[in-house]
């Protein structure tokens, strides 16, 4: 089942999200949720059927249910993840850490757990989204008016002053803002920042965090740019441009 086709603001067509999930109720209401948002939808009950929408019809980004009746969510994004790099986010009622990191291992770009509020669903949908539009060959400038960040330069401003990152504080920083909204698991980042063998060496990590925070002016209690999800990974928050 596809829903209604429709354009951007621009007039360019819109990205078309594939949803997975068995309960009618649910895709109904991510189907309308999407669609009021400009997205056009694809919409299938089954894994088989989200496997054939995805390779006919193709899809921009796939919401994907674990609880499907003929597969198993995982089972589907493994199949999924052999001949496609599209983004996936898996609806989840199973909240444990261990089970989170299998499924950002398995090959998922994110995950919500189920019961979820839908501002959350259109917000981790729509940072994938300008992720991709922005090309993944740039070098990207973030910039919301306090924190500029350019990669190409490496150059790190806080209120127009430069801050001085040391090279693994660079490295991380760099990681998670060339995916903004992505929920990058700790053996990802250990593994990129210090290497493969120290996949289990939590504590650095936790250590260059709490540094690298403090550069920023950002807040663990109450964090603006950098989203611990314990036991799973980090998360880089990307804020709309302040204003005077």
């Amino acid at each position: 089942m596809m829903g209604r086709p429709s354009e951007s603001n621009s007039g360019a067509p819109a990205a078309r999200i594939l949803v997975v999930d068995d309960e009618p109720q649910i895709r109904k209401f991510i189907d309308i949720s999407l669609r009021s948002q400009g997205y056009a939808t694809l919409l299938a009950g089954t894994g088989r059927e989200g496997l054939t929408l995805l390779a006919s019809k193709g899809a921009d980004l796939v919401v994907l249910d674990l609880g499907l009746p003929d597969k198993d969510g995982k089972e589907v994004l493994k199949e999924l993840r052999r001949w496609s790099r599209v983004p996936v986010i898996v609806l989840t009622v199973r909240s444990g850490e261990e089970e989170k990191v299998a499924l950002l291992d398995a090959g998922a770009n994110d995950y919500v757990t189920k019961p979820f509020g839908v501002e959350e669903l259109m917000a981790r949908i729509r940072a994938f989204l300008r992720t991709l539009g922005s090309g993944a060959e740039e070098d990207p400038v973030y910039d919301d008016g306090v924190v500029r960040i350019d990669l190409a330069q490496r150059e790190v401003t806080v209120h127009g002053q430069v801050v001085t990152l040391s090279r693994k504080e660079f490295s991380l920083l760099s990681l998670l803002a060339r995916q903004p909204g992505r929920l990058i698991t700790q053996t990802q980042i250990l593994r990129e920042v210090w290497g493969p063998t120290h996949e289990e060496d939590a504590h650095y990590l936790r250590i260059l965090v709490g540094k690298l925070r403090n550069k920023l002016g950002d807040d663990a209690s109450a964090p603006r740019y950098i989203v611990t999800e314990p036991g799973v990974g980090l998360r880089f928050i990307a804020k709309e441009r302040q204003t005077a």
